[in-house]
Protein backbone atom coordinates (compact mmCIF):
# COMPACT_ATOMS: atom_id res chain seq x y z
CA UNK A 1 0.00 0.00 0.00
CA UNK A 2 1.64 3.23 -1.18
CA UNK A 3 0.28 6.70 -0.47
CA UNK A 4 -2.34 7.89 -2.93
CA UNK A 5 -2.55 11.70 -3.33
CA UNK A 6 -5.83 11.43 -5.18
CA UNK A 7 -7.54 9.70 -2.26
CA UNK A 8 -6.70 12.16 0.53
CA UNK A 9 -8.88 15.28 1.03
CA UNK A 10 -6.43 17.34 3.09
CA UNK A 11 -7.54 20.73 1.89
CA UNK A 12 -8.37 22.84 4.94
CA UNK A 13 -9.88 26.33 4.95
CA UNK A 14 -11.92 27.06 8.12
CA UNK A 15 -14.51 29.82 7.94
CA UNK A 16 -12.63 32.21 10.25
CA UNK A 17 -9.83 32.43 7.68
CA UNK A 18 -12.08 34.36 5.30
CA UNK A 19 -12.55 36.98 8.01
CA UNK A 20 -8.80 36.98 8.74
CA UNK A 21 -8.04 37.54 5.05
CA UNK A 22 -10.33 40.58 5.02
CA UNK A 23 -8.65 41.96 8.14
CA UNK A 24 -5.22 41.61 6.54
CA UNK A 25 -6.43 43.33 3.36
CA UNK A 26 -7.98 46.18 5.36
CA UNK A 27 -4.87 46.69 7.49
CA UNK A 28 -2.23 46.29 4.77
CA UNK A 29 -2.37 49.96 3.60
CA UNK A 30 -1.08 50.96 7.07
CA UNK A 31 1.91 48.61 6.92
CA UNK A 32 5.52 49.52 6.06
CA UNK A 33 7.04 46.03 6.10
CA UNK A 34 5.57 42.51 6.09
CA UNK A 35 7.04 39.72 8.22
CA UNK A 36 6.04 36.37 6.73
CA UNK A 37 6.82 33.46 9.04
CA UNK A 38 7.63 30.20 7.25
CA UNK A 39 8.43 26.78 8.67
CA UNK A 40 12.15 26.48 7.92
CA UNK A 41 11.74 22.77 7.10
CA UNK A 42 9.40 23.59 4.18
CA UNK A 43 9.50 27.34 3.44
CA UNK A 44 8.26 27.26 -0.14
CA UNK A 45 5.33 25.02 0.76
CA UNK A 46 4.41 27.53 3.48
CA UNK A 47 4.46 30.57 1.18
CA UNK A 48 0.87 31.75 0.95
CA UNK A 49 0.01 33.23 -2.47
CA UNK A 50 -2.72 35.26 -0.77
CA UNK A 51 -0.04 37.08 1.27
CA UNK A 52 2.00 37.83 -1.86
CA UNK A 53 -1.10 39.21 -3.53
CA UNK A 54 -2.08 41.42 -0.60
CA UNK A 55 1.35 42.85 0.24
CA UNK A 56 1.91 44.08 -3.36
CA UNK A 57 4.95 46.40 -3.36
CA UNK A 58 5.73 46.27 0.36
CA UNK A 59 9.09 44.82 1.45
CA UNK A 60 8.93 41.41 3.07
CA UNK A 61 11.10 39.59 5.59
CA UNK A 62 10.81 35.82 5.23
CA UNK A 63 11.42 34.43 8.71
CA UNK A 64 12.45 30.77 8.58
CA UNK A 65 11.26 29.51 11.95
CA UNK A 66 12.04 26.12 13.50
CA UNK A 67 15.40 26.24 11.74
CA UNK A 68 16.91 24.32 14.66
CA UNK A 69 14.82 21.35 13.40
CA UNK A 70 15.78 21.79 9.74
CA UNK A 71 18.78 20.50 7.80
CA UNK A 72 21.31 23.36 8.22
CA UNK A 73 22.78 22.95 4.73
CA UNK A 74 19.33 23.13 3.17
CA UNK A 75 18.42 26.17 5.28
CA UNK A 76 21.53 27.96 4.02
CA UNK A 77 20.44 27.13 0.48
CA UNK A 78 17.00 28.63 1.15
CA UNK A 79 18.55 31.87 2.41
CA UNK A 80 20.48 32.13 -0.85
CA UNK A 81 17.37 31.24 -2.84
CA UNK A 82 15.22 34.01 -1.37
CA UNK A 83 18.05 36.49 -1.89
CA UNK A 84 18.26 35.66 -5.59
CA UNK A 85 14.66 35.03 -6.63
CA UNK A 86 12.99 37.69 -8.77
CA UNK A 87 9.63 38.79 -7.43
CA UNK A 88 6.81 39.90 -9.74
CA UNK A 89 6.04 43.56 -10.28
CA UNK A 90 2.74 44.44 -8.55
CA UNK A 91 1.62 46.33 -11.67
CA UNK A 92 0.55 49.53 -9.90
CA UNK A 93 3.48 51.73 -10.85
CA UNK A 94 5.45 50.66 -7.77
CA UNK A 95 8.53 48.42 -7.92
CA UNK A 96 8.31 44.95 -6.35
CA UNK A 97 9.13 45.01 -2.65
CA UNK A 98 12.53 43.81 -1.55
CA UNK A 99 12.57 40.35 0.04
CA UNK A 100 15.08 39.20 2.65
CA UNK A 101 15.15 35.83 4.44
CA UNK A 102 16.55 35.08 7.89
CA UNK A 103 16.62 31.86 9.92
CA UNK A 104 15.75 32.01 13.62
CA UNK A 105 15.69 29.55 16.51
CA UNK A 106 13.85 29.61 19.83
CA UNK A 107 17.02 28.99 21.84
CA UNK A 108 18.52 32.41 20.98
CA UNK A 109 15.58 34.81 21.34
CA UNK A 110 17.70 37.91 21.94
CA UNK A 111 19.67 37.37 18.74
CA UNK A 112 16.51 36.69 16.75
CA UNK A 113 14.81 39.81 18.09
CA UNK A 114 17.69 42.21 17.40
CA UNK A 115 18.26 40.82 13.90
CA UNK A 116 14.60 41.08 12.93
CA UNK A 117 14.02 44.57 14.35
CA UNK A 118 17.13 45.84 12.59
CA UNK A 119 15.89 44.45 9.27
CA UNK A 120 12.44 45.97 9.78
CA UNK A 121 13.95 49.40 10.27
CA UNK A 122 16.21 49.04 7.23
CA UNK A 123 13.52 47.77 4.87
CA UNK A 124 10.44 49.68 6.01
CA UNK A 125 8.79 52.13 3.64
CA UNK A 126 8.94 55.70 4.88
CA UNK A 127 6.68 57.77 2.63
CA UNK A 128 6.32 60.44 5.33
CA UNK A 129 9.92 60.69 6.44
CA UNK A 130 12.69 58.46 7.84
CA UNK A 131 11.76 59.10 11.49
CA UNK A 132 8.24 57.74 11.19
CA UNK A 133 7.41 54.88 13.54
CA UNK A 134 7.70 51.56 11.72
CA UNK A 135 4.47 49.60 11.29
CA UNK A 136 4.87 45.91 10.53
CA UNK A 137 2.57 42.96 10.07
CA UNK A 138 3.20 39.31 10.94
CA UNK A 139 1.52 36.82 8.61
CA UNK A 140 1.85 33.15 7.78
CA UNK A 141 -0.02 29.88 7.60
CA UNK A 142 -1.07 28.15 10.86
CA UNK A 143 1.41 26.57 13.26
CA UNK A 144 4.62 28.00 11.83
CA UNK A 145 5.63 29.94 14.96
CA UNK A 146 4.03 33.38 14.61
CA UNK A 147 2.84 33.56 18.22
CA UNK A 148 6.22 32.40 19.50
CA UNK A 149 7.87 35.16 17.47
CA UNK A 150 5.44 37.78 18.83
CA UNK A 151 6.27 36.74 22.40
CA UNK A 152 9.99 36.91 21.59
CA UNK A 153 9.66 40.43 20.20
CA UNK A 154 7.61 41.56 23.22
CA UNK A 155 9.88 39.85 25.80
CA UNK A 156 6.74 38.47 27.43
CA UNK A 157 3.80 36.23 26.62
CA UNK A 158 1.14 38.22 24.78
CA UNK A 159 0.13 35.61 22.20
CA UNK A 160 -1.20 32.14 22.94
CA UNK A 161 1.10 29.36 21.70
CA UNK A 162 -0.10 25.84 20.90
CA UNK A 163 0.91 22.70 19.05
CA UNK A 164 -2.30 22.68 17.01
CA UNK A 165 -2.93 24.95 14.01
CA UNK A 166 -5.34 27.92 14.22
CA UNK A 167 -4.74 28.78 17.90
CA UNK A 168 -4.94 32.52 17.07
CA UNK A 169 -8.41 33.42 15.79
CA UNK A 170 -8.41 37.26 15.63
CA UNK A 171 -6.08 40.15 14.82
CA UNK A 172 -4.27 41.94 17.63
CA UNK A 173 -2.07 45.04 17.64
CA UNK A 174 0.94 45.36 19.95
CA UNK A 175 3.57 48.04 20.43
CA UNK A 176 7.18 46.94 20.91
CA UNK A 177 9.66 48.57 23.27
CA UNK A 178 11.31 50.37 20.35
CA UNK A 179 7.97 51.95 19.39
CA UNK A 180 7.29 49.71 16.40
CA UNK A 181 3.64 48.82 15.87
CA UNK A 182 3.05 45.16 15.11
CA UNK A 183 -0.15 43.72 13.63
CA UNK A 184 -0.51 40.02 14.50
CA UNK A 185 -2.96 37.97 12.46
CA UNK A 186 -4.40 34.47 12.61
CA UNK A 187 -2.71 31.96 10.37
CA UNK A 188 -4.44 31.72 7.01
CA UNK A 189 -4.28 29.12 4.29
CA UNK A 190 -5.26 29.61 0.67
CA UNK A 191 -8.60 28.13 -0.49
CA UNK A 192 -7.22 25.38 -2.74
CA UNK A 193 -3.81 23.70 -2.71
CA UNK A 194 -2.94 22.67 -6.25
CA UNK A 195 0.23 20.65 -5.54
CA UNK A 196 -0.08 17.25 -3.86
CA UNK A 197 3.47 17.37 -2.46
CA UNK A 198 2.71 20.72 -0.82
CA UNK A 199 -0.38 19.20 0.80
CA UNK A 200 1.62 16.30 2.21
CA UNK A 201 4.43 18.53 3.46
CA UNK A 202 2.00 20.80 5.29
CA UNK A 203 0.16 17.83 6.80
CA UNK A 204 3.34 15.98 7.82
CA UNK A 205 4.80 19.14 9.37
CA UNK A 206 1.68 19.99 11.38
CA UNK A 207 0.28 23.02 9.53
CA UNK A 208 -3.03 21.20 9.01
CA UNK A 209 -4.91 19.75 12.02
CA UNK A 210 -4.66 16.00 12.49
CA UNK A 211 -8.47 15.83 12.46
CA UNK A 212 -8.47 16.99 8.82
CA UNK A 213 -5.95 14.50 7.44
CA UNK A 214 -5.68 10.80 6.68
CA UNK A 215 -2.99 9.87 9.18
CA UNK A 216 -1.71 6.74 7.46
CA UNK A 217 -1.55 8.37 4.04
CA UNK A 218 0.44 11.30 5.42
CA UNK A 219 2.78 8.99 7.31
CA UNK A 220 3.36 6.86 4.20
CA UNK A 221 4.33 9.99 2.26
CA UNK A 222 6.67 11.01 5.07
CA UNK A 223 8.16 7.53 5.40
CA UNK A 224 9.01 7.32 1.72
CA UNK A 225 10.45 10.83 1.72
CA UNK A 226 12.66 10.01 4.71
CA UNK A 227 13.84 6.75 3.13
CA UNK A 228 14.81 8.66 -0.01
CA UNK A 229 16.45 11.70 1.59
CA UNK A 230 17.49 10.81 5.17
CA UNK A 231 17.95 7.01 5.31
CA UNK A 232 20.75 7.14 7.89
CA UNK A 233 18.62 9.11 10.35
CA UNK A 234 15.79 6.61 9.92
CA UNK A 235 17.96 3.55 10.56
CA UNK A 236 19.62 5.22 13.55
CA UNK A 237 16.38 6.34 15.20
CA UNK A 238 14.58 3.02 14.89
CA UNK A 239 17.68 0.80 15.23
CA UNK A 240 17.15 -0.91 11.88
CA UNK A 241 19.72 -3.38 10.56
CA UNK A 242 18.74 -2.69 6.96
CA UNK A 243 16.72 -0.09 5.09
CA UNK A 244 13.05 -1.04 4.48
CA UNK A 245 12.02 -1.35 0.83
CA UNK A 246 9.29 1.28 1.04
CA UNK A 247 7.27 3.49 3.36
CA UNK A 248 4.79 0.82 4.32
CA UNK A 249 7.61 -1.55 5.32
CA UNK A 250 9.15 1.22 7.43
CA UNK A 251 5.87 1.79 9.29
CA UNK A 252 5.61 -1.94 9.93
CA UNK A 253 9.12 -1.97 11.44
CA UNK A 254 8.29 1.08 13.57
CA UNK A 255 5.11 -0.60 14.79
CA UNK A 256 6.99 -3.75 15.80
CA UNK A 257 9.69 -1.83 17.66
CA UNK A 258 7.35 0.59 19.44
CA UNK A 259 4.68 -1.88 20.51
CA UNK A 260 2.04 -0.61 18.10
CA UNK A 261 0.45 -4.03 17.80
CA UNK A 262 -3.05 -5.38 17.73
CA UNK A 263 -4.11 -8.83 18.92
CA UNK A 264 -2.27 -11.54 17.03
CA UNK A 265 0.83 -9.39 16.63
CA UNK A 266 -0.59 -7.41 13.70
CA UNK A 267 0.91 -3.92 13.42
CA UNK A 268 -1.53 -1.09 14.11
CA UNK A 269 -0.64 1.17 11.17
CA UNK A 270 -2.40 4.17 12.67
CA UNK A 271 -0.34 3.97 15.85
CA UNK A 272 2.85 3.38 13.86
CA UNK A 273 1.97 6.41 11.74
CA UNK A 274 1.46 8.45 14.90
CA UNK A 275 4.96 7.51 16.11
CA UNK A 276 6.64 8.56 12.87
CA UNK A 277 4.74 11.83 12.48
CA UNK A 278 5.36 12.92 16.05
CA UNK A 279 9.02 11.87 15.94
CA UNK A 280 9.47 14.12 12.92
CA UNK A 281 7.57 17.08 14.36
CA UNK A 282 9.46 16.88 17.66
CA UNK A 283 12.83 16.71 15.92
CA UNK A 284 13.77 13.39 17.50
CA UNK A 285 14.60 11.93 14.08
CA UNK A 286 17.26 14.60 13.58
CA UNK A 287 17.49 17.81 11.59
CA UNK A 288 15.38 17.29 8.48
CA UNK A 289 14.10 19.54 5.71
CA UNK A 290 11.09 18.50 3.65
CA UNK A 291 12.08 20.42 0.53
CA UNK A 292 15.09 22.08 -1.06
CA UNK A 293 15.57 24.86 -3.63
CA UNK A 294 17.13 22.16 -5.84
CA UNK A 295 13.88 20.17 -6.00
CA UNK A 296 12.15 20.00 -9.42
CA UNK A 297 10.08 23.09 -10.26
CA UNK A 298 6.53 23.00 -8.96
CA UNK A 299 5.19 23.26 -12.50
CA UNK A 300 6.72 19.86 -13.31
CA UNK A 301 4.76 18.09 -10.56
CA UNK A 302 1.24 16.77 -10.71
CA UNK A 303 -1.29 18.89 -8.84
CA UNK A 304 -3.64 17.16 -6.45
CA UNK A 305 -6.65 19.40 -7.21
CA UNK A 306 -8.44 17.81 -4.29
CA UNK A 307 -11.77 19.32 -3.27
CA UNK A 308 -12.27 20.52 0.27
CA UNK A 309 -14.03 18.10 2.55
CA UNK A 310 -17.09 20.05 3.85
CA UNK A 311 -16.83 18.20 7.12
CA UNK A 312 -13.56 19.98 7.86
CA UNK A 313 -14.96 23.52 7.44
CA UNK A 314 -15.32 25.58 10.59
CA UNK A 315 -18.03 28.19 10.13
CA UNK A 316 -16.93 30.43 12.99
Amino acid sequence: MRYDPWAMPIQWYPGHMTKARRQIADTMPLVDVVIEVLDGRMPLACENPVVTELRTYRPCIKVLSKSDLADPDVTAAWIRYFASVKHPNPGNGMPPGKVVAIAITTDRPGESKSKLLKLCKELALHPHGPNKTVRSMIVGIPNVGKSTLINTLMDRKVAKVGDEPAVTKSQQVVTLSNGMTLFDNPGIMWPKIEDDDVSYRLAFGGAIPDSAIEYESVALWGAEYLLDCYPQLVTARYKLKSLPVDGEALLVEIGKRRGALRSGGVVDMHKASDVLIHDFRAGTLGRISLESPDDPPREARGGANIDLDPGDIDEQ
